[in-house]
């Protein structure tokens, strides 16, 4: 998951409202039903707590979804606000799995993680012989990223085989050439800008095929084509969108078995520490020294939602409430181990993958990958 989305909620100090809601309401009385959907989750609040303001930006916000000039309601939506501000509104492509509001000293991260996934960004772009338009795809996004136009003249081929019409043809088969490039150089600079993760290239086959062969290497390996689909309206569009959920299903499981073999191989460095962890109190000494890389949470272990310690920086965790005078905080608060983990993660610039089912995981149901480079300190 990218959860650099997550930044403008780690730094800040709570104590935080999440609310994770189902707004996917498709009655004659939707309003209502979204109504009365956000005023329970405003009184979930305020009987855990919560002030008046941050309940009531809560219940604005919740009743806001969907209306016009705002943006489009999607089947799930996750809340964080805290101080009478929503800091985050994040839609989801789902009803979440896990429903209802939390008032905590650190934000309910976990369900966030569980119900985006990777969520892995695609620059789909679609090619013909003239330019191509751009187009980035996630979960809960389709928005445009731009276009580039090559020469328009000469495009067309003729059937004639004297020797002015083969020259003429000659100068076609330039055009399209060059045409492949600047659209190559344009979907590389696309990708760069946007920070996608993957390609895959609409169009004709020739056409695609070419702007991908003068791709830089490393986009060649993170690029696509389809058969279907293109720069015409409508063009085969049930199938491309096939296409583009199967090569971003298969990104985020190369991913996440990528991740899970190298928890697996974990091996040891010459110095005889490793490059994994796993248990509470070694995750938390590897998030306060900034050591995660990748941080692996699976909710079906019972490491998840053990009590851990934590003041208002993200550094400020412990396994034991006595632990954290030594980190300058003596009020502290008792949090979730995933979600003070993951505010920690977040911070230090780390990763995270959410784990169902396997085997693989150690009986917790948490560890990490760790970095090799020397740790960051405060």
């Amino acid at each position: 998951m990218r959860l650099s989305l997550l930044q403008p909620i780690v730094e800040r100090p709570g104590p935080w409202a999440s609310v994770y809601a189902d707004v996917s309401h498709g009655t004659e009385d939707a309003a209502k039903q979204q109504e009365l959907s956000a005023r329970n989750a405003a009184d979930q609040l305020s009987a855990l707590g919560a002030d008046e303001a941050t309940c009531r930006a809560v219940y604005d916000c919740l009743t806001t979804i969907g209306r016009p000039g705002q943006p489009l309601a999607h089947s799930g939506r996750a809340v964080f606000a805290t101080g009478g501000e929503v800091v985050l509104d994040t839609p989801l492509a789902g009803p979440p799995v896990t429903r209802g509001a939390t008032w905590s000293p650190v934000p309910r991260l976990a369900p966030l993680l569980d119900a985006l996934g990777e969520n892995p960004v695609c620059l789909v772009a679609y090619v013909d012989r003239t330019g191509a338009d751009f187009e980035l795809r996630s979960d809960t996004a389709r928005d445009s990223a731009g276009k580039v136009s090559g020469e328009d003249y000469p495009i067309h081929r003729t059937a004639s085989g004297d020797w002015s019409e083969r020259h003429f043809q000659l100068k076609v088969e330039n055009t399209w050439e060059h045409n492949a490039g600047e659209i190559a150089e344009a979907v590389a600079q696309a990708f760069e800008h946007s920070g996608a993760d993957l390609i895959l290239l609409a169009g004709d086959a020739r056409e695609r095929r070419s702007v991908r062969d003068r791709l830089p290497e490393q986009l060649r390996a993170v690029a696509y084509e389809s058969e279907h689909g293109g720069r015409a309206r409508g063009a085969d569009s049930t199938r491309l969108e096939r296409d583009i959920a199967h090569v971003r299903a298969g990104l985020e499981l190369d991913h996440t078995e990528d991740v899970i073999q190298r928890f697996q191989a974990g091996s040891g460095r010459s110095n005889g520490e490793s490059d994994v962890t796993a248990g509470v109190p070694q995750l938390i000494e590897a998030a306060r020294e900034h050591r995660i890389d990748t941080l692996l949470i699976s909710p079906d272990g019972g490491d998840a939602g053990r009590q851990v310690w934590v003041g208002p920086d993200p550094d400020q965790l412990a396994a034991r409430g006595s632990e954290m005078q030594y980190l300058g905080e003596v009020h502290p608060a008792p949090a979730r181990a995933d979600d003070a983990l993951l505010r920690s993660a977040v911070a230090g610039g780390a990763q995270a993958v959410m784990l169902h089912h396997t085997d693989e995981m150690p009986p917790g149901g948490l560890g990490a990958l760790l970095r090799w480079s020397t740790p960051v300190t405060h």
